[in-house]
């Protein structure tokens, strides 16, 4: 059977089933670009709703962070960071608009560029944007502790790293987001595991199910989670066993956990969640960038009609936004849920809402 074959016997098996009216939200970007690139919401029945949540690490970072980055450009460092945090607008610009009035800014596709970039340049202070989830997190650990075991003293990371699971305690808790079922992020499943999402189904009677990213992958955890419903039986289903394990990946876990310590953290949208980010341990506190700057209290922004912040939550569709697709572009954004490639409004303008 074809990869098409078998996608159309996974539409007509969740319609067969007759599913009740429900909202599954998916916590990854690239799942939300997935299934709007291969037009998964027109296989499935009108009664499943399919919505976005806070999956996008860019997208969730705070105004206050944004706010500190480009402080801590403007003062001279050399910043390197991922392509995605170049164009976000905070209440001091962007870092795009930093590097047009003369900042030197990297971007990488590791982590371990920026120790390169710190001795390359001796006299100049380089700073490491570290932005992501569990996902990206070891491979900023891994450099961290580097760094610190080369002595590298012109070296420091702003650590923006958050957590999956607390998020979604609150998003869960929240009566104005009505989950009834989650679809699971696959890339920070590998690092976490599927035992970390048992409090879901436990504690909230929650269906999960972890997928992967191809057409195929995504229906087998719709189809998962509306047999969940229809039963009555939640419970985590690992749909991407090829990736994920139970447990995670301990070593990968071990090596954030050596550097970093769980620490409340402000996110867009969701406000300041306890528990839910990384904060580099004491230990490595002389390579922590908050600390080796001189940083004035954070600005607030006007960002007009943008409902970034409602639309992480789930609470709004992109669509819903009356700036989307007029005033707020991919070429020309106003919310970062436009700018990210993994951003839920990049997707629906991409493919249609």
């Amino acid at each position: 059977m074809s990869i098409a074959a078998h996608c159309r016997e996974l539409a007509d098996q969740i319609a067969a089933a007759d599913p009740p009216p429900m909202t599954i939200m998916e916590v990854c970007g690239t799942h939300s670009h997935a299934i709007g690139r291969y037009g998964i919401r027109q296989l499935l029945p009108e009664s499943i709703r399919l919505i976005s949540g806070p999956g996008c690490p860019v997208c969730v970072t705070a105004d206050s962070d944004l706010d500190a980055i480009v402080q801590i450009a403007q003062q001279g460092a050399i910043i390197a960071t991922f392509g995605d945090m170049v164009r976000v607008i905070g209440p001091r610009g962007s870092l795009a608009d930093a590097r047009a009035a003369g900042v030197e800014v990297r971007v990488m596709y590791s982590p371990m560029q920026s120790l390169d970039l710190a001795r390359e340049y001796p006299d100049r202070e380089v700073v490491l944007i570290g932005v992501g989830f569990e996902t990206t997190t070891p491979a900023i650990a891994v450099t961290v502790s580097d760094a610190a075991s080369t002595g590298l003293r012109n070296f420091s990371v702003y650590a923006c790293h958050k957590l999956v699971p607390p998020a979604l305690e609150v998003l869960i808790a929240d009566p104005d987001c009505r989950i009834d079922a989650l679809l699971c992020p696959g890339h920070v499943s590998t690092i976490i595991g599927a035992n970390a999402y048992e409090f879901i189904p436990r504690d909230h009677g929650i269906p999960c199910a972890i997928a992967g990213f191809t057409p195929l992958d995504i229906l087998l955890g719709v189809n998962s989670l509306v047999n969940q419903i229809v039963s009555g039986e939640p419970r985590v289903d690992n749909c991407y066993p090829r990736a994920v394990q139970a447990e995670g990946n301990p070593k990968a876990r071990a090596q954030v956990e050596s550097v970093f310590a769980v620490a409340d953290v402000d996110w867009r949208g969701l406000g300041m969640l306890p528990d839910s980010g990384l904060a580099l341990r004491a230990e490595y506190s002389h390579l922590d960038a908050r600390t080796r700057f001189d940083l004035a209290p954070p600005i607030e922004i006007d960002r007009g009609p943008c409902i970034c912040g409602e639309v992480l939550q789930g609470k709004a569709l992109p669509t819903d936004c009356p700036a989307f697709g007029s005033a707020c572009t991919p070429q020309s954004p106003i919310g970062p849920c436009m700018v990210s490639s993994e951003g839920s409004c990049a997707a629906a303008y991409r493919y249609g809402g």
